[in-house]
C-alpha cells in the first residue's frame, strides 16, 4: 500500500513541477487586424508619448525594451525612421500583486485492523488540500499603429511572473519576452504573413 502513496506524491510533485515550469515563461497573446495592408509597411517609429513611459520621462527599463523591440523590428527587415514612417510602435507595460488559490484532491490511506480478516486492511479517504500562492504579475504591451489610417493593426501580449532580480537579469528577461511576442509576428517589411 505504500507503493501506492509513493506514485500519488510522485505523481503530485510532477504536476507542480510541471505548473512551475509554464509560469516561468511568458504566455503570449497576439491578434493582428485582418483588414490590415502588411505588404506596404517598410518602417516604423515609436509613439509619442509611449504609454510606457507615462510619467513624462524614458526610464532604464523603457529604455530596454524600445531596444529590445527596435532589434526585433531590424530583424525583419524595417527600417526606423523618425519622421514620416509607416508604423507607429506603442509599448506598455504594468505589475500587479496576484493571488493564485488552487484547490487539489488528493488521497491518503488509514489503516485498520480486521478481526475477521484477521490482518490490517487498507482503507482510501480523499480531502482537499488548498495551495495559496501571492505573486507578481507583469503584462508587456506592443501595439502596431498604420500611421496613415491612425488604426491598430497588429498586438502582441506577454504575461508572467516576474521575480525580484538584478538589473542584467532583468534585462535578458525583457529581451525574452520582446523575442517571445515577436515570434509570433510573422511579417517582413514589403511581405505578408507565409
Amino acid at each position: 500500500m505504500k507503493t501506492g502513496r509513493l506514485l500519488f506524491r510522485l505523481a503530485s510533485l510532477s504536476l507542480l513541477c510541471l505548473l512551475a515550469a509554464c509560469a516561468s515563461t511568458p504566455q503570449v497573446r497576439v491578434q493582428a487586424d485582418p483588414a490590415a495592408e502588411f505588404n506596404r509597411y517598410r518602417s516604423f517609429a515609436f509613439y509619442s508619448p509611449l504609454a510606457v513611459e507615462h510619467h513624462g520621462y524614458s526610464t532604464i527599463t523603457s529604455n530596454r525594451i524600445k531596444a529590445a523591440v527596435r532589434a526585433q523590428m531590424e530583424s525583419r527587415g524595417y527600417v526606423f525612421a523618425a519622421a514620416d514612417p509607416d508604423l507607429w510602435v506603442n509599448l506598455n507595460a504594468y505589475l500587479q500583486e496576484v493571488t493564485r488559490v488552487i484547490n487539489l484532491p488528493e488521497v491518503d490511506y488509514d489503516y485498520y485492523y480486521s478481526y475477521r480478516a484477521r490482518s490490517y486492511v487498507a482503507l482510501p479517504y480523499w480531502r482537499d488540500r488548498t495551495d495559496v500562492r501571492q505573486y507578481t504579475e507583469g503584462t508587456l504591451n506592443v501595439d502596431l499603429v498604420d500611421v496613415r489610417q491612425n488604426r491598430l493593426v497588429w498586438e502582441g501580449v506577454a504575461v508572467g511572473s516576474v521575480a525580484r532580480m538584478d538589473p542584467e537579469q532583468r534585462g535578458r528577461k525583457i529581451d525574452e519576452a520582446v523575442a517571445a511576442i515577436f515570434a509570433r509576428f510573422p511579417y517582413r517589411a514589403g511581405q505578408t504573413a507565409p
